[in-house]
Parts: structure tokens; sequence; C-alpha cells
């Protein structure tokens, strides 16, 4: 287990629970109310009658107590003795302890011969009640404490006939009459006004509950709003990663990879053919420049403190793609128009994606199948799309090697395809050649009332 658990385990725990009669685990606190609801009953058992004989009443009768050690004392102390234990089981079966506690009262009054100090035993009665109210609701606890009240003026009304000799030359029912009022009285003081009280503390613990709860729902709510931002955040950055990925990737295929090839043939043509040499460095140095911009225009958009200037990048550009692919390998150029512009409802977007993926084509097709002729063919006939096929033919040559792209390149493609809604196709052609084939929607036009 972990440090925190384990401290967590032994907070929890309680510390070396007693346990009662039914095998149930009391906690300290309800061993610490029994125990003092004890002290306290057997202190004012004892301590009332020194107390009065110092002090006496002057305008009533003096106190009827039983002697210390008698038989009624005896009866009494155990009473409250008893009524001190079943308060133990308060915690499991309140209802019940409750009604138990209420009874012992009238059982004592049935073996003693009754006295003023009789009502010390409302004492456990009233600290029931508040043990009862403050963990049951009063919907199911009413019975009990019905039942308990009418315990208590039974209880009460017993002692006063016994205390009075209210039955001496009188009927039972005329003495209870009497005794009524007396019953009544005991009962709401050790029933009815605890019980006010302990509704009144639950209120208060279940309005603070409320509180907590409330306080506790808003901030699981701002939790998962903040979580809610970070996974916004991170799916922009990913965004983010994912479209630097395919420019960086998009510079590098196209660019470094002519770039390579050319390398090779100047090589070859250095010292059979110098003014070819010569051409070749022209062209690696224009590729080379352009490489440069790409990548400080690539910086400027990460940068905030930099000035971002972006050529835009549309459909009529490919035509300067196939222009610069020509040096490197044999590249034939298909434009099929219609009566319309050029990709004339095409979105800046989806021309973006169609330059990258001629970009892209050409550059792979220079890399996979050297010497292989290529034909780019834009087909703008259709009403609802333009059309991009590149397609090359098998190669004239073993290919010089792999790239660490790893199809890196074909990814980003159809991840701009997806992007806006255009319709990609790569693979194998029947030639042995590859064929890449993109197909953009055009925009509705917009009407003017």
């Amino acid at each position: 287990m972990a440090p925190a658990e384990a401290r967590d385990a032994h907070v929890a725990a309680p510390s070396r629970p007693e346990r009662d009669a039914g095998g149930g685990r009391v906690r300290r606190t309800d061993v610490l109310v029994a125990v003092a609801t004890a002290v306290v009953s057997l202190g004012l058992l004892l301590g009332l009658p020194p107390l009065d004989a110092a002090d006496p009443d002057t305008l009533g009768r003096p106190l009827s107590a039983p002697a210390v050690g008698g038989a009624d004392w005896t009866a009494t102390a155990l009473g409250l003795l008893v009524q001190s234990a079943v308060l133990l089981g308060a915690r499991r079966a309140p209802r019940a302890v409750l009604l138990a506690v209420a009874a012992v009262p009238v059982l004592v009054v049935a073996v003693t011969s009754g006295g003023d100090l009789f009502g010390i035993t409302a004492l456990p009665v009233v600290v029931a009640v508040v043990l009862a109210a403050v963990r049951v609701p009063l919907a199911r606890l009413w019975p009990s404490v019905v039942g308990a009240a009418a315990l208590v003026a039974a209880g009460a009304a017993g002692n006063w006939i016994k205390l009075n000799g209210a039955l001496s030359g009188r009927s039972l029912g005329e003495a209870l009459v009497d005794a009524l009022p007396q019953g009544v009285t005991q009962a709401i003081g050790a029933v009815g006004l605890p019980l006010v009280v302990a509704l009144v503390v639950r209120s208060r613990r279940e309005v603070r509950a409320a509180k907590d709860a409330e306080v506790a729902a808003r901030t699981a709510e701002a939790s998962a709003v903040f979580r809610e931002q970070d996974a916004r955040v991170d799916a922009a950055v990913s965004r983010e990663r994912a479209a630097m990925a395919r420019e960086l990737h998009d510079i590098a295929a196209h660019h470094l990879s002519g770039i390579a090839l050319m390398s090779a043939v100047i090589d070859r043509q250095i010292d059979t053919d110098p003014a070819a040499a010569h051409e070749g460095v022209r062209q690696v140095r224009e590729q080379s420049t352009a490489v440069l911009e790409d990548l400080r225009r690539l910086v400027g958009l990460l940068r905030d403190d930099a000035p971002a200037e972006r050529a835009v990048e549309t459909v009529a550009g490919i035509v300067d793609l196939v222009e610069r692919a020509r040096y490197r390998s044999d590249v034939r150029l298909e434009v099929l128009a219609g009566d319309r512009p050029l990709a004339e409802g095409v979105g800046p977007l989806a021309q973006l994606a169609a330059h990258r993926a001629a970009q892209e084509a050409l550059a792979n097709a220079a890399l996979h199948a050297p010497g292989a002729a290529v034909t780019v063919t834009i087909d703008d006939r259709a009403d609802d799309q333009l059309e991009l096929r590149v397609e090359n033919a098998a190669p004239a040559a073993p290919a010089s090697g792999s790239t660490a792209a790893g199809g890196n390149g074909l990814r980003g493609m159809r991840e701009r395809a997806d992007l806006v809604g255009a319709r990609l196709q790569t693979g194998p052609t029947e030639t042995g050649g590859w064929s890449v084939t993109l197909g953009l929607g055009r925009e509705a036009p917009e009407v003017t009332p």
C-alpha cells in the first residue's frame, strides 16, 4: 500500500474500536457519550440530596430522595447505568435505542416507591432523542418519538402517583387524570424540546452539506472546463504541428530532392559537357534560393515578432512547377480548360492543396522513377469539379535510394485533401508507373439579389 493510502486508511479506521453485544463496531465517540451520560446521571443522583440539605427549599416540601445504598437508590442507579449502556447502540439502531432508553424509567418506577430523584432518568432519554434526531429523518423517526414520549409520560405519571399517594381512597382513573399534567410536562421536557434542538442542528448541518456539495460541484465543473480547454489547446497544437510537418516535408521533398538529383547529373556532366554542368549549377542555385525563401516564410509564420510574407500558391502555379521539373526529368503538361478561367470556383485552400499535391507527386516521380516520363493533366472542363492527375511511366533506371520521409508525402496529401473535402486516389498503373489523382469541388456561385 502506498504511504498516502496507508495514511488515509489509518485516519478512516477507528482507533481500538470497542464491540457491542451485537458484534458491530462502536466508535470512541459513542463510548464517550455513554460514559459521560452515566457519570453525570450518577453524579446528580449522589449530589442533589446533599445540595438540597445544605440549602433547603423553604417554600415547598423537602426533597424526597432514597437513602444511598438502599433498594430504591440502587434500582434507580442501575436503571441509569442500563440507559447509558443502551446508548452505545445508538449509531446502529437509533430508533430502537430511543424506545429502550425511554422504557427503563417505567421499569424503575414499577420496582421503587418513587421519589424526586426519578426525574434524573430523563437525562439519558434526552441524549437518546438527540442522537436519533440527528441520524434519522423525522419522517421515519416520528413513531419512535411518539412511543418514547408516551413511555416518559407513563413513568413520570407513575412516579407522581407513588410519591403523592394518589391511590389512597381514589380510583386508578382519577389518579391518572391528576398525574397526566406531570407526565405530559416531563414528556415535553425530555422528548419535545430536545427534538426541536436536534432538528435545528440537523437542518443546519444539511444546509452546510448542501453548500459543500455545491462548492464541490462548482469545483468539478471548473476542473472539467479547464480539462476541456487543455484538450482544445492540445488539439490545436497537434493541428499546428501537423501543418508545419506538411510544409516542411513539401519544401524538403520538392526542392531538396531536385537539388540532389541535379547534383548527380552535374557530377556526370562536369567533364563531358561543361556547358550543361554550368547550367545545372545555376539550377541548383535557384532551387537553393527557393528553399531559403520557403523556410524564411515558414519561420515568419511561426514567429510573432517577424513579418510573414507568403506567396499565394494556386492551380495556375502548377505550370511553374512543371517548368522547373523539366530540367531533371521528362515532364509534360496538359491543360484541358473549358470556357471559364482556370480553376474558377475552386477555393484558395483547395488550390493550395492541388499545388502541394502536384509538387509532391513530381518530387516522388523524380526520386522513385528516375528517367521516367511524367504527365501532369489539369482537367477543368467539368462544371462541378477540377481534376488534377500526375502520372509517371515505369522507371527507366533503378531508384538511387529511399528517403527518410517514410510515406509522409502521401500522408500529407491525404490530410490536405480531407481538409478541403477533396477526393484523392493514389496507386500503381497498369504499365508499372504511379498515378496521383486529386478531384476538387467547386464552390457554389454567389447569387446577387
